[in-house]
């Protein structure tokens, strides 16, 4: 009998490195930040996850203003989008505590609630990400693009 045929894993590239390392600084920091948020203001055992959604919406309307900020206004170092928008933004929201909660809901028998957080979410999410995103642009209307950073690699984005 022979062993199964196993792909070789792939080295990671030099340059990716610090990508992953400045994701993974980034995420640590935001799922930090969104735990201490729900220690501030926990969920009682059959409420509603108030904090949970807090949390999702406050992070998506950060990141529609910051992708407006990156693609649109300022060239920012390379390393800028990993570390804040899928570190630190990706670990602060948390669509996967979302999913558990519902199913919480569903199993507590408050399938009224579950329904209502499990359309609330991703409606208040994606319109927190069109309004700030929007606000963003007013607010930057009329800026020029800046020179790419030091370190940018002439403004190649990761």
């Amino acid at each position: 009998m022979t062993a199964p045929h196993r792909p070789e894993a792939r080295p990671v590239r030099a340059g990716q490195a610090p990508v992953v390392a400045a994701v993974a600084a980034g995420g640590g920091l935001g799922a930090a930040a969104r735990y201490a948020a729900t220690l501030w203001w926990p969920t009682g055992p059959d409420g509603f996850p108030w904090t949970v959604l807090l949390v999702n919406v406050v992070g998506c309307a950060v990141i529609g203003a910051f992708m407006v900020a990156v693609t649109e206004v300022w060239s920012p170092h390379r390393l800028v989008r990993p570390f804040f928008g899928t570190g630190v933004l990706g670990g602060f929201t948390t669509f996967s505590t979302y999913a558990v909660d519902i199913r919480h809901l569903l199993g507590t028998g408050h399938p009224g609630t579950a329904l209502a957080y499990l359309a609330a979410t991703p409606l208040a999410a994606l319109t927190a990400v069109w309004l700030a995103a929007a606000a963003a642009r007013r607010a930057l209307r009329g800026r020029h693009r800046l020179a790419p950073a030091t370190g940018s690699k002439g403004g190649a984005r990761a």
